[in-house]
Parts: C-alpha cells; structure tokens; sequence
C-alpha cells in the first residue's frame, strides 16, 4: 500500500469523490480551512468535487456553504442524488417496502435484541429500542412493522435504508451475519463505530451512483480520485482510478484502496488535492 505522496494518480483528474464523517470532516465534525481552502482550489482547476456520504440530505449543511460550482451530493449510501444549493433530491434509489419487511423480520429471528430505524425520503422514524436521533425531534416512535406500513401500496414516501442497531455485537460480526442472512434481499454495509447496519435496496451502493453520476458527465473511472475510510466506502474506493484510505480507516477499507493518507485530522483529504493541483 502507498502512501499520499507517492501513491498513482490519474493522469487527468476530472472528478473528486469524498466521503464526509471521518474522512473530509474532522472528528469534531467541521471542515478545516486548509481543507476549505483546497476544495476551493480544485473547484477553480475545474475538478469537480462530489460528497459522496451515509448521511441523509437533510444533513450536509456542515458542507453546503462550501459548494463551489458543482452542487449534487450522493446521500444515504447512493440512494439519493441530492442538489444541496436547491435543497432539493433529484433521483432515488428506493428499498421496496415488502422486501424491507422480509429484511426486518429475518434479523428480528438471525438477531434477537435488534432495533430498527427506517430512513424515508423525507424523514426518519425509529422503534421504541433504537438509540434516538436527537436531529430529527419529530420523528415517529413506532416499531418497524407499523414504519413500513402503507395506507396503500406506493402510497408512502420512498425508503432510502433501514437502520439497524445492536447493542451487544461486534459492528463487523453483526454485519457478516445479517449478509449472510439476507444479502440476496438488500446490500448491507456498515460507517459507525457501533453494530449499526445500513440496509439499502439490493446493489445500490456510492458506487453504483457515483459511476452513474459519471457516466452521465462522460466522465471514467480513470478519471476519478475517491477518498473513505468505512466499510460504506470499499465499493467506491475499488471503482475509482485512484483511491485513498484514510489513516484511520477501517481495515477494510484500507484494503479497498490503491493508497494511504494521513488521518482526517491530519486534512487526509487535502493533502492529495494539493498534490493533484500541483501536477496540473
């Protein structure tokens, strides 16, 4: 594995892709000027900078005031493309609500002690068990079951993932378990430090978006250099020409990408723009 500073880049960069928490954002959750400083510099070299994150839209003002030229982001894993200058989502990429269920019912049985949140287009809700989201004060408490439930079918608002938490196992355990019970239903990956799990519909990933998002602009994956640091991020860090692992990234991760940087609180992120800049 190379390092930031001799690791391959793309002949042509055209395209980054970053990851936010424990990658572009510090652990306090703010961006630092260098790394503000370098966004900005790559937006005025003409490289366009894509968010590419586990959050929901609803969560990327940390980086909204920094959105340069290009304002689309991927959210929830590839499940929605979002405009945040218009604050706006432009595509979803939703899980059936009747293969949410089956998901739902076959950890209930693979996981005993397993809560659920269901993260819906225009909001989350989450069962009585399921740490709560302080973020989101108006959510409703319901168990999963009654979250799904719609007055008819395609009546409800589209399932961006399901959350699921366990209190007592292994976050990398609890995930080689639920893919081995369901990974034929939904992707499954994993971002928090918690047994926390990630359900989207079945190969949506940041990957399959972003190369979506690309194609579109007539972009390759030559010409892409991605950055991560989660299991969330493995797909999008082996598709991209180059790819850099965070010095505190998961070892998966780590494995996934063609090189190292330094840490997020170290500007990771910035440290290979500056270095692709400088090779214009």
């Amino acid at each position: 594995m190379t390092s930031a500073t001799d690791s391959p880049l793309p002949a042509v960069t055209r395209l980054i892709a970053t990851d936010l928490d424990g990658t572009l954002l510090r652990d306090d959750k703010t961006l630092s000027d260098r790394t503000i400083a370098a966004l900005t510099a790559a937006d005025e070299a003409g490289i366009e900078v894509l968010f590419v994150t586990g959050r929901p839209a609803r969560w990327m003002d940390v980086v909204t005031p920094h959105v340069q030229d290009h304002s689309l982001a991927i959210c929830a894993n590839g499940a929605a493309v979002a405009d945040l200058r218009g604050g706006v989502l432009l595509r979803v990429h939703p899980l059936d609500r009747p293969v949410a269920l089956t998901v739902v019912d076959a950890l209930r049985e693979a996981a005993p002690g397993v809560s659920f949140a269901v993260e819906l287009s225009t909001g989350i809700h989450y069962e009585p068990a399921y740490p709560p989201f302080h973020m989101d004060p108006g959510a409703t408490v319901a168990v999963a079951e009654k979250l799904l439930r719609e007055e008819t079918p395609g009546s409800g608002a589209p399932v961006l993932k399901i959350l699921a938490h366990h209190p007592e196992l292994a976050p990398d355990a609890f995930l080689a378990l639920a893919r081995d019970t369901a990974g034929d239903r939904a992707s499954f990956t994993r971002s928090s430090p918690t047994a926390l799990l990630e359900i989207s519909g079945l190969g949506v990933s940041k990957a399959a978006t972003l190369a979506a998002c690309c194609a579109e602009r007539g972009i390759s994956a030559d010409e892409v250099v991605a950055f991560g640091d989660m299991p969330n991020d493995v797909e999008m860090l082996g598709w991209a020409g180059a790819s850099f692992a965070m010095g505190n990234a998961h070892p998966a991760a780590v494995a996934a990408a063609s090189g190292v940087t330094l840490t997020n609180d170290e500007d990771g992120v910035a440290v290979v723009i500056e270095r692709i800049l400088a090779t214009r």
